[in-house]
């Protein structure tokens, strides 16, 4: 049975897959002081709620906050009697290697997703995930990596204007009934919302246009669903994409 945990900034998913379908999921806050003993009291109490009776024998990570992955190598050791792979490691191959400058690290989050998102909807595609920050992933048509845009998350910008401005008060994001405000937290709402509109459409054209063949637009990330209200943005939507990338390049470093 395989353990695949995505350690992102913000949350740490965690998700046991059979080999044909994810069994459960759960999330925790990312804390790097976390132990290996405290996440295995966490997560074997939750497999007894949900009484999963499995033995788990293979792990892969993907984390994008170094510093949690001693821990989380050390809850594969001495809890699973296994080495997990993590991805972005040498020891962790990609099905296809990244284009990109000589020299230039890569998000391991950004290659799980274009691992996941190629195999789902194969090439010429990009992958907008909003996250901590919201990253657009080009994949090319033989599953490449070969670049991107980071944009700051749709949070992060929220906690930016609540932390510079005095007087802005912290909103939660959603779709406003109308384009102008008529109140402090609607004038709020609307900028961010109709702000991240109008992001997604000018970059996803830009790089459509760059790129110079048709693509398909693939979101993922919690609050993709709330922007694709709006405007057709993408073609399809994965709320569990990242999860399904690292199942993918699991599976690719057993066949070797």
């Amino acid at each position: 049975m395989l353990l695949a945990i995505d350690c992102g900034n913000t949350n740490t998913v965690f998700s046991i897959w059979d080999g044909e379908q994810f069994l459960a999921t759960w999330r925790a806050s990312t804390e790097w002081q976390r132990t290996a003993d405290q996440y295995y009291v966490w997560l074997s109490t939750l497999m007894n709620l949900h009484k999963l009776d499995v033995q788990i024998d293979e792990v892969i990570v993907s984390s994008t906050v170094p510093r949690v992955v001693f821990n989380l190598r050390v809850l594969a050791d001495r809890y699973f009697n296994t080495r997990p792979l993590v991805v972005g490691r040498p020891d962790c191959a990609l099905p296809v290697e990244p284009r990109v400058d000589e020299g230039t690290t890569i998000g391991p989050d950004r290659l799980v997703n274009t691992a996941g998102a190629f195999d789902r909807h194969g090439g010429d595609l990009v992958v907008v995930d909003f996250g901590t920050a919201t990253t657009f992933d080009v994949v090319a048509h033989d599953g490449a990596y070969v670049g991107g845009v980071i944009a700051p998350g749709v949070n992060l910008s929220l906690e930016a204007l609540h932390n510079a401005a005095a007087a802005l008060p912290h909103v939660d994001i959603s779709k406003p009934q109308k384009v102008i405000g008529t109140n402090t937290v609607a004038c709020m709402q609307s900028g961010v919302f109709w702000g991240y509109i109008g992001l997604v459409k000018e970059i996803c054209a830009r790089i459509k246009g760059e790129y110079g063949r048709g693509m398909q637009v693939i979101s993922t990330g919690g609050l993709a669903p709330l922007f694709q209200q709006s405007e057709a943005l993408f073609d399809a939507f994965e709320d569990d994409l990242t999860m399904h990338g690292l199942t993918v390049i699991h599976n690719y470093n057993k066949g070797l």
